[in-house]
């Protein structure tokens, strides 16, 4: 038995679990109809297969009808949900896995104006800044009907053949009770810290007749909310002896912080930039304090770090949730000894961020992750070998090329730089953001195992790409910045990449014209803010950087707002005017009615990217397809067939930027869902 602290047993009840890493709780949004079907299960089994201890569903499941999802969660009121459970669960434990799920309220934390379109619940009357319903105060005939809901909830996920449920308090409706800042109840559920309580423990009491005292139930739960006036570190303490003295708990999965706005969200699940485990240390706090079963998970990126947590003895088991949605198989590596070829966890957050906007969670650099049913985590050998060249060493291209090693094929990239990146390299440049170059990274240290060859440092020509006689081009050249957007005065801006680069020096009074909306706009404007520029950010748009997203948004806002940065919404920079003292820059708005000038010594566009593609209209006559793609066999995963010219010798394809501008997703899942098939 190998002697690593992670892939020790550990005896959790009557539950033994294979090893100390979990996934915990987490809603990566694949429900339909707000049951777990296929596309869920292919997500947890592959997990599963892939080696973790414990996947643990729903973050969170809703119990109520008044608990309605604000993006797409299970259903666990309803009694359908129980064969669709227990078709995952026996999928999972086929795997050898265990599997629990998170039931919950939300209490204040959705809106009145889903689901049901029911008031939203709460113990007071206070609204929660993230979801901005404003909830009704809880009646007794309240409270005691989402008590029976976790009941009946429980008693349904026992009947689907879960190992365990573990009850969501921080930031829900159980929460809502414990702290005084939004318990505003008296009599029995208000007042004290004991009366506050009571409602979790009139659930607890009320799952137990249900469920019997053999199943596993835990608690996530906050031990310090971090907010003045409310639950300290020290009440957090007593809550968790409390839970613990109470002999209805099997585990506790302590977090610390707030989610009521989209700053304390962020620092309860850190993302890129931010300090590593920050609450390991107050997790091993409670577990030294309780001697009780203690789970963890918050940014625990790397197996050196979970290790930490294992063999330290701050915690039982250690969650990688995010790592797991980026590599499945952790654990399998772990044991085969390829620690070396885990893909990293880069903390872009583009899967949580994605969530909160009403979508599906992705992974930012593994395309495969939510679509199981779809696209591989493993690549399969091509039957027939084949050369593949390759135009550009961004992450479309070192995708493609990646893919198209492990499929067998003898691949040469063509990359006009001396460093592989693309656009990452550039985006990595800015220090809260330098963990983004792993995306390169690993992909460079699979390709080199994979024997792909690079050629750097090389501008290709049509000539060169048909010198290696290919049977497959793909161009991944990415683009150029976009900047010719105003009605006059174009040449006197520069773009969001001269600033991030250091080509260009920063101004004293800037404008940055952000009509992109992404990470772009936002980087540049704050290496300016930084230098001592006054900086004004401007967009069309009623809101600004709408393809950040809300968590990513939060240390940009953090740095800029402390360097007295101006945002402006709704307005358009239409011209440019060079006068004696700077730029006039012309102002107007696209709901009209609106022309002002301001002046300026620079301005800054970011406009998104114009395709490099040239070489592909180059090599479009002398392909055998003339460039096409078959959406019909790439969506249904089947070899590309087109043939527009017979005499071609080679197929060509073009994806990522070089196409159009999208983003670091798309042009590795370009690559995986057209290569794959190759």
């Amino acid at each position: 038995m190998s002697n690593d602290p992670l892939l020790q047993p550990y005896q959790l009840k009557h539950l033994t679990l294979r090893n100390r890493i979990i996934m915990t709780s987490h809603e990566p949004a694949y429900p339909e109809d707000g049951m777990p079907k296929g596309r869920y299960r292919a997500y947890h089994v592959e997990r599963a297969k892939g080696g973790v201890a414990m996947t643990m569903t729903a973050g969170s499941a809703a119990v109520s009808k008044d608990s309605p999802p604000v993006f797409n969660n299970l259903l666990v009121y309803k009694d359908e949900v129980v064969p669709w459970m227990k078709d995952l669960t026996d999928a999972v434990h086929e795997q050898g896995a265990a599997i629990m799920i998170q039931l919950t309220h939300l209490g204040r934390r959705t809106r009145w104006d889903k689901g049901h379109w029911l008031p939203v619940v709460s113990p007071s009357h206070h609204r929660e800044a993230a979801h901005r319903a404003f909830p009704k105060k809880m009646e007794d005939w309240d409270i005691e009907r989402i008590i029976k809901d976790y009941a009946d909830a429980a008693e349904r996920m026992k009947a689907g053949g879960m190992d365990g449920i573990e009850l969501q308090a921080y930031g829900h409706l159980m929460d809502q009770f414990w702290s005084p800042l939004t318990n505003e109840l008296e009599g029995p559920y208000g007042g004290s810290l004991d009366n506050r309580l009571k409602f979790t423990f009139d659930v607890l009491t009320e799952i137990r007749k249900r469920v019997g005292t053999d199943f596993i139930v835990g608690v996530r739960y906050t031990g310090d909310e971090m907010l003045e006036q409310g639950l300290s570190a020290a009440d957090g303490m007593t809550i968790s002896h409390r839970l613990k003295d109470s002999g209805m708990v099997d585990f506790l999965n302590v977090v610390r912080g707030h989610i009521d706005t989209d700053a304390g969200l962020t620092d309860v699940i850190p993302i890129q930039g931010m300090t590593n485990n920050p609450h390991l240390d107050f997790a091993g706090d409670i577990r030294a304090a309780t001697n009780f079963p203690v789970f963890h998970a918050a940014k625990i990126p790397d197996v050196a770090t979970a290790r930490h947590a294992i063999a330290s003895g701050k915690v039982d088991l250690i969650g990688m949730t995010r790592a797991h949605m980026t590599d499945p198989h952790i654990i399998k590596k772990i044991i085969e000894k390829r620690e070396d070829e885990i893909r990293p966890c880069v903390g872009a957050n583009y899967c949580l961020d994605r969530i909160y906007q009403g979508g599906s969670a992705y992974c930012i650099h593994n395309a495969a992750t939510g679509r199981e049913e779809s696209m591989p985590h493993e690549i399969e050998k091509a039957p027939t070998r084949k050369k593949v060249v390759i135009v550009g060493a961004g992450p479309g291209g070192l995708e493609a090329a990646r893919v198209a090693g492990e499929r067998g094929h003898e691949v040469v990239v063509f990359e006009a730089a001396s460093q592989p990146g693309g656009q990452i390299r550039l985006t990595a440049q800015s220090e809260r953001r330098k963990e983004m170059i792993s995306i390169i990274d690993w992909r460079m240290a699979q390709c080199e195992r994979l024997g792909v060859r690079f050629e750097f440092n090389t501008w290709a020509e049509s000539d060169q790409v048909q010198a290696e006689h290919p049977d497959v081009v793909i161009i991944a050249t990415g683009g150029l910045p976009h900047t010719d957007v105003l009605a006059k005065g174009n040449e006197w801006v520069v773009s969001s990449w001269d600033i991030i680069s250091g080509d260009v020096k920063p101004g004293k009074n800037v404008l940055v014209f952000d009509d992109a909306g992404d990470h772009a706009g936002l980087q540049a404007a704050e290496i300016l803010a930084k230098s001592g520029a006054a900086v004004e950010i401007m967009t069309p748009d009623r809101a600004f950087a709408p393809e950040v997203m809300a968590m990513n948004l939060v240390p940009y806002m953090r740095s800029l707002q402390a360097l007295n940065t101006r945002f402006t919404v709704t307005f358009r920079l239409h011209a440019l005017e060079k006068v004696p003292s700077g730029l006039k820059a012309y102002i107007g708005s696209d709901y009209g009615g609106v022309e002002q000038t301001r002046e300026f010594d620079q301005v800054v566009i970011n406009h998104g990217i114009i395709p490099l593609d040239e070489l592909y209209f180059e090599l479009k006559p002398l392909s055998s397809n003339h460039g096409e793609t078959a959406h019909e066999q790439l969506l249904a995963g089947q070899p590309q067939t087109v043939v527009r010219n017979s005499e071609g010798q080679f197929q060509l394809f073009r994806i990522g930027d070089a196409v159009a501008t999208r983003n670091t997703h798309a042009a590795i899942y370009d690559a995986l869902r057209l290569v794959k098939d190759i």
